[in-house]
């Protein structure tokens, strides 16, 4: 484990590439249900916000034991929010992804120390110039044992007080997750050339596939 923090300590200059204004298309809002998992034995989920969601979608693609990554919602109060709802701060959903993975191919705890080493758990609902609610730090977790790995984590990386900031990441519980808008899904991947992706997810894929090798696909 102590060798995981070192490993996470190389990895924060990630976080300075925070997310800055979004180059959002404007699209028809439609209905949307909440996401109902269906999972092949023996894969488990796990739900992370940590700002931008196209950042933390195109990250953890990347990791092997990962079979899917969905953008989305949840946290909040909203049933069936919208982006455009969700910009406003007020439904109280956080933008998040949601993890199917096969646990014997990639351990919950190697999910958080990618998730940690790749944003600022010490700014309070803001990533670099996103700031609000919605881009705030926050694992959901499904059971306990998730719980206590998660807060157990936190601990840990205060112990080694790795950060000159007390960690302000909250552990709860799961609520209904919402997935978000088509145009989200998969963006980095689609939208590879766009502006945003090019200066700010790039530079982050190129840190993670140098310091996190052995973790990657």
């Amino acid at each position: 484990m102590r060798n995981s923090i070192k490993g996470l300590s190389l990895v924060l200059s990630l976080v300075l590439s925070s997310c800055t204004a979004k180059e959002k298309p404007i699209v028809k809002e439609e209905y949307k249900e909440p996401v109902k998992t269906k999972m092949k034995e023996g894969m488990e989920v796990a739900t992370f916000a940590g700002g931008c969601f196209w950042c933390t979608e195109a990250i953890f693609l990347e990791i092997k034991g990962v079979e899917k990554v969905v953008s989305g919602y949840i946290g909040g109060t909203t049933k069936n929010p919208t982006y455009t709802e969700i910009c406003t701060g007020t439904t109280g959903h956080a933008e998040a992804i949601q993890i199917t993975f096969d646990p014997n191919e990639v351990a919950y705890e190697d999910l958080l120390e990618v998730f940690f080493g790749t944003h600022d758990p010490t700014t309070l609902n803001r990533q670099g110039a996103d700031v609000g609610t919605q881009y705030r730090s926050e694992i959901f977790y499904y059971s306990e044992d998730q719980k206590n790995k998660a807060e157990n984590y936190i601990q840990l990386l205060e112990k080694e007080k790795l950060y000159d900031k007390k960690i302000v990441t909250k552990v709860s519980s799961a609520t209904v997750f919402y997935e978000a808008e088509k145009y989200h899904q998969n963006y980095y991947n689609d939208n590879s050339s766009q502006g945003y992706c090019q200066m700010v997810i790039a530079p982050k894929l190129e840190k993670l596939r140098k310091y996190y090798r052995t973790k990657l696909k």
